[in-house]
């Protein structure tokens, strides 16, 4: 007799309406900073949220009964309701950028990249790159700014971490389930899964393609695990910077040419594209395709419109970050592409992205070809800028450094995903819960705050931190086969801690604190005073020296028998980094100035009280001042020397041992909070967290970079490109014709307290409008340079007579610092980024 199936239990309108809510309120990111929803997850399966805390994999593993239990309790409902309907208020409304008619031109920003750190529920992120990205994606959905995200969704994504019996870092890949990731299939009206074709050599592959909310703005994410596609094929998206240099362009080609054709599907028409990295330069050449096709226009011109809508970020600190790619390789993938779909020559194609155009050795740069891309190119930190004007120099020969087009936007983390739930109270009693979504919040009023009110902050937050790094670490013992019994009382909720999270490569001198071993030892098992360390860090599956540091550690706990006062975590992910800065006292940072583009990681611990020990480097060189921190190093370059690395060693165990420890316990045995110590606390809280939010960030970018880069492509493209047409003739013009200039030596007087320049000046065949002749010093010390136009004084209209340029300067400076040059001008035009041309008097 066959026995009859179960009936699945049916759930009734109201919960099918409630069910649908919950699915829109978990497959919306503003959970990860908004936590107003946490209740909800928590009541419907609290272990599963504290393990996973992923609501979407509680909505998809919960049974109908309990869910419809829930649904049906009167006070769950209308938790629902509520957080619902005023999550659809705040999307909807106009926040910060659209108050003040701030927008111009600009309607929308695609932001390309690699990787979003956006929760640990979606694991498509490595480390500081993808931070940036996802903490700029949710600012500019708190301040209004209209920013799409593009990005690729990997199979596995970057490795996790374990550690075996001996200490040695051990590399995993688990699979990443589409369908426990907050994300859905992006679809067309008709219903249909949106596939993206793109041309790989022999034949054609499909792009699929996913929808991630983050609060009012949208991530869509690529990835090629299409049954259509060859198994080959499938695994481009398998692991992020994972696989060789081929496996590395496919994914390239990817994010750039499909990013922007999955724009183009979906009508999105971004006047700005923001690169955030060379890995998406592809994107550039796609967008000037899509432009030739719409307006049936040679890729010159298409390109010379498009430009001044692209913002480059680069974060490399060094040359060899850059991807690079071999001739060989660019010829098999993007041939076809540049001949059939660009119609210009592979020649063409390499010029954009080489140093010296002409070398058929040279391999393609995308770091170079964004830039020639692009109408502005950024660093992400004040000496990170200088870095990289130093960086670009060859592609602008005999421009002088500081007039390299390389600005700097300086990082910033975004406070609500970083700050502790002490520390989230705390400044919303001073500064209100709005306070990141607007202008600069008034954070002056947290130095109103008591010392006894921010030690309690600081006591509740880190006992909550060291609660949670003991639960993790309990479970990290266990699968390293130790005794985890003793994990609950490995380190004190009272003690000075101590982070260090990084990723562990040999420029970041992650060892330093290990210098001196037995000096270090002191400092840890003080009676009196003691200190404790968390670390954390991956170093890259290929970096056998990184690894080796890592071990070295391990090595170092279990050999002088430290296991309650230095815990080394394994798999450090955003997760572990919440935890970690929310309580950590002093957040130490020692990387080899100046190879530390920003390093963001030391900002996370500002919100919370958590104060910085770092080397002059980055976001630091910017923002140390003694009364907010300490710092190491003397603000100059020293390569790798081991002299120095033992100095700065020396200097940090000092101001550990005779400054910070002691500023710590100040007070302790009366059981006072410390005042010197809280003083910084209050200073560091007041002034730095504001300047380096994201917030703060994705304000600069939007005044003074997007909105200026939109207004420049509107009017670039408008009138038939009437614009970029008069830019490209400028261009072949001074391609043509400026050899031909010459300047005859400067004559130089000097009267009273003014200096007098002349000099002559043959133009050949340019137009006088299509240069500038100046008067140039270089800058002293930290100055500016001394920059002065330079007037005609004779009639310009008869081109047949040269020209006698002068300008009288105040004689501040010697005669002979000051040399004549001539320089590219046009009013529109990005200059040396569109014209490097540059003449010198002799």
């Amino acid at each position: 007799m066959k026995s009859k199936a179960a009936k699945a239990p049916q759930m009734s309108q109201p919960e099918m309406d409630g069910a649908a809510s919950l699915a829109e309120l978990a497959l919306n990111l503003h959970w990860t900073w908004n936590h107003a929803t946490d209740e909800l997850w928590q009541r419907l399966d609290s272990e599963l949220w504290q393990a996973t805390q992923n609501p979407w994999v509680v909505l998809q593993t919960i049974s109908k009964d309990a869910l419809g239990g829930a649904l049906a309790q009167p006070g769950f409902r209308q938790r629902l309701n509520t957080v619902l309907q005023r999550n659809r208020d705040n999307y909807a409304a106009e926040a910060w950028f659209q108050d003040g008619q701030r927008s111009g031109k600009l309607t929308s920003v695609a932001y390309f990249s690699m990787e979003f750190m956006l929760s640990e529920a979606l694991p498509i992120y490595s480390g500081g790159l993808g931070q940036v990205a996802g903490d700029q994606m949710k600012a500019a959905s708190d301040l209004g700014v209209p920013v799409t995200g593009i990005g690729l969704l990997y199979g596995q994504g970057y490795f996790r971490q374990d550690f075996d019996a001996a200490g040695r870092q051990q590399v995993l890949y688990p699979v990443n389930d589409p369908g426990q990731l907050p994300i859905k299939p992006l679809r067309r009206a008709n219903g249909e899964w949106l596939r993206i074709p793109i041309q790989l050599p022999g034949s054609k592959i499909w792009l699929r393609c996913w929808e991630v909310s983050v609060g009012r703005n949208k991530l869509y994410l690529l990835d090629t695990n299409d049954f259509a596609n060859t198994a080959a094929q499938r695994g481009i998206c398998s692991q992020l910077y994972g696989g060789d240099a081929e496996m590395r362009l496919r994914q390239e080609l990817v994010l750039g040419i499909g990013g922007w054709r999955l724009l183009r599907s979906l009508g999105v028409a971004p006047e700005v594209c923001h690169l955030n990295e060379g890995h998406a330069a592809f994107a550039v050449l796609e967008r000037a395709r899509c432009y030739m096709e719409d307006h049936s226009v040679p890729f010159a011109l298409a390109l010379a419109v498009t430009r001044a809508g692209n913002i480059f970020t680069t974060h490399t600190a060094v040359p060899a970050g850059f991807d690079r790619f071999a001739p060989d390789l660019i010829r098999k993938y993007l041939t076809h592409y540049a001949v059939d779909e660009l119609k210009i020559s592979t020649d063409d194609l390499f010029a954009l992205g080489r140093q010296s155009p002409g070398d058929s050795s040279e391999p393609l740069n995308m770091a170079y070809l964004a830039m020639r891309g692009s109408g502005e190119v950024n660093g992400v930190s004040k000496l990170h800028g200088q870095v990289s004007r130093q960086i670009f120099q060859p592609l602008f020969p005999r421009w002088p450094e500081d007039e390299v087009p390389v600005g700097s936007v300086t990082n910033g983390v975004h406070v609500p995903t970083w700050d502790s739930q002490a520390a989230d109270a705390l400044w919303t009693a001073a500064c209100g819960k709005d306070r990141w979504r607007g202008g600069e919040p008034d954070s002056n009023k947290i130095r109103q705050l008591t010392d006894a009110e921010l030690w309690q902050m600081r006591t509740q937050a880190r006992k909550t931190s060291i609660q949670q790094i003991r639960r993790r670490y309990q479970i990290q013992l266990a699968s390293e086969g130790k005794d985890w019994s003793t994990a609950m009382t490995m380190l004190n909720d009272d003690t000075l801690t101590v982070g260090f999270a990084r990723r562990f490569a040999t420029y970041k001198r992650p060892n330093l604190l290990l210098h001196d071993p037995a000096r270090l030892v002191r400092l840890l098992t003080s009676k009196e005073r003691p200190m404790q360390l968390i670390l954390a860090g991956k170093a890259h599956p290929q970096d056998l020296p990184g690894q080796a540091l890592i071990k070295q550690w391990n090595d170092f706990i279990r050999v002088e028998g430290l296991a309650s006062q230095v815990i080394f975590l394994s798999d450090y992910d955003m997760r572990l980094a919440q935890e970690l800065v929310g309580g950590v006292d002093l957040w130490v940072n020692t990387p080899r100035r100046p190879w530390e583009a920003c390093g963001t990681s030391g900002m996370k611990v500002l919100a919370n009280g958590g104060l910085n020990l770092s080397e002059l480097d980055g976001w630091w060189a910017e923002a140390y001042s003694p009364e907010i921190g300490w710092a190491i190093g003397d603000g100059r370059e020293h390569g790798e020397e081991p002299a120095w690395d033992a100095a700065e060693a020396d200097a940090m165990y000092q101001l550990l041992e005779n400054e910070i420890v002691p500023d710590f316990y100040e007070c302790a045995q009366r059981g006072d909070p410390p005042a010197k110590w809280l003083a910084r606390v209050r200073e560091s809280m007041t002034a730095l967290t504001p300047e380096f939010s994201a917030s703060r960030a994705v304000r600069d970018y939007a005044e003074k970079h997007y909105v200026p880069a939109a207004a420049s492509y509107v009017s670039r493209a408008a009138n038939d490109s009437l614009v970029a047409k008069e830019i490209l003739k400028w261009q072949n013009d001074l391609a043509q014709h400026w050899s031909s200039l010459r300047l005859d030596p400067v004559n130089v007087t000097t009267q009273r307290e003014n200096h007098l320049f002349k000099v002559k000046l043959a133009h050949a065949d340019l137009p006088p409008n299509s240069y500038r002749v100046e008067l140039y010093a270089n800058p002293e010390q930290d100055g500016k340079a001394d920059v002065y136009t330079m007037s005609v004084s004779q009639d310009t209209s008869k081109p047949e007579e040269d020209h006698i340029y002068s300008v009288e300067v105040p004689a501040l400076r010697s005669a002979a610092d000051y040399s004549v040059r001539v320089v590219p001008e046009h009013a529109q035009a990005f200059v040396p980024l569109e014209a490097a041309a540059i003449l010198w008097a002799q």
